[in-house]
């Protein structure tokens, strides 16, 4: 079943919760609602005629005035795949978990989490997964501002050519 096909399957089952379909030549995609997410996601998997039995990757991007979530799904079963797009207020991004749906997500929402700062409600166990416990803020976030030092090691990095310039003089 082709991308677009799958997202007037979704606009025919839920309506209004379906926000927007971009028809594009690569990677077409659909906006659902984010109080959706679990009902679409699963409504995604038990279709037999959907059947995305994986979550392949799921992203959290930053646009400066929202936030997104970005989920991949693929169906092994049916060889056909799905993008679906979640967008979020940039002050307190937060959406349900779909861990209890696809196991994959738990490391990729901690990852999302972690770096971005979207909150997922319901994740068996939100906490950072790359940065330590107690770092502050969000790196990958665009008004992120890093700390000139992190318990008393400097985080600033030194660029190669800047050193290769400064030893040329």
């Amino acid at each position: 079943m082709e991308a677009l096909a799958i997202y007037q399957r979704l606009k025919d089952q839920f309506g209004d919760q379906i926000l927007e379909i971009v028809d594009r030549k690569t990677d077409p995609y659909c906006v659902i609602a984010p109080d959706a997410v679990v009902e679409v996601a699963r409504f995604m998997r038990d279709d037999p005629e959907i059947a995305m039995d994986c979550l392949s990757n799921q992203s959290g991007v930053d646009y400066k005035d929202r936030m997104e979530v970005v989920y991949h799904l693929f169906s092994y079963a049916k060889r056909h795949g799905a993008v679906l797009k979640v967008k979020l207020p940039r002050e307190n991004p937060a959406v349900e978990t779909v861990e209890k749906l696809w196991s994959s997500a738990n490391w990729m929402e901690r990852e999302i989490f972690d770096l971005i700062g979207v909150n997922f409600t319901g994740h068996s166990d939100l906490r950072r997964i790359l940065l330590p416990e107690d770092w502050v803020g969000h790196p990958l976030r665009k008004d992120f501002v890093e700390p000139l030092e992190y318990h008393g090691i400097s985080t600033v990095r030194e660029s190669p050519i800047i050193r290769l310039e400064s030893k040329r003089k």
